[in-house]
């Protein structure tokens, strides 16, 4: 059996790229959240809910595109450890508003620095035009053909 190679239509080199990019940008996050007995959808829930404190549960259900089973593991654990803490909505009671502790602003900044390092260093020779164009790839990535598999 032959190996798969760029003349099968697929460009390996930039799927692989992507492996070993997202395997060395969670790694640093992961082993702190280990420590914790936490992972990367500990990681993810903590990253938006510093980004935007007083989001709805709902928002971040649809941020993250997950079912609510899915978060409440997740979301409960955050609370009893203390990391985020769940308020009624004030103009709808049934709503549930989070915001982070303290201790969960500290872990969301400890778990970003090390991303923000290793992408400051990948950029460090870009030009802003250059930058412009990471993030206009990345927002194509994030946003075309979403959910479309062939």
């Amino acid at each position: 059996m032959e190996p798969m190679t760029a003349a099968d239509g697929v460009d390996f080199e930039i799927i692989e790229l992507f492996f070993f990019a997202y395997r060395a940008f969670t790694s640093d996050p992961d082993a702190i959240l280990e420590k914790g007995d936490m992972g990367r959808a500990h990681h993810r829930v903590m990253h938006f809910v510093n980004r935007e404190p007083g989001m709805t549960v709902a928002a971040l259900l649809d941020t993250l595109k997950i079912t609510k089973q899915s978060l409440a593991r997740v979301l409960k654990q955050l609370i009893d450890k203390g990391y985020i803490c769940q308020i009624a909505g004030p103009e709808d009671r049934r709503q549930r508003c989070l915001y982070p502790t303290r201790a969960g602003r500290e872990l969301a900044l400890e778990l970003a620095a090390p991303q923000h390092r290793r992408i400051a260093r990948a950029l460090a020779t870009a030009t802003a035009q250059e930058r412009a164009e990471v993030v206009r790839f990345l927002t194509r990535m994030s946003d075309e053909g979403e959910g479309e598999l062939p």
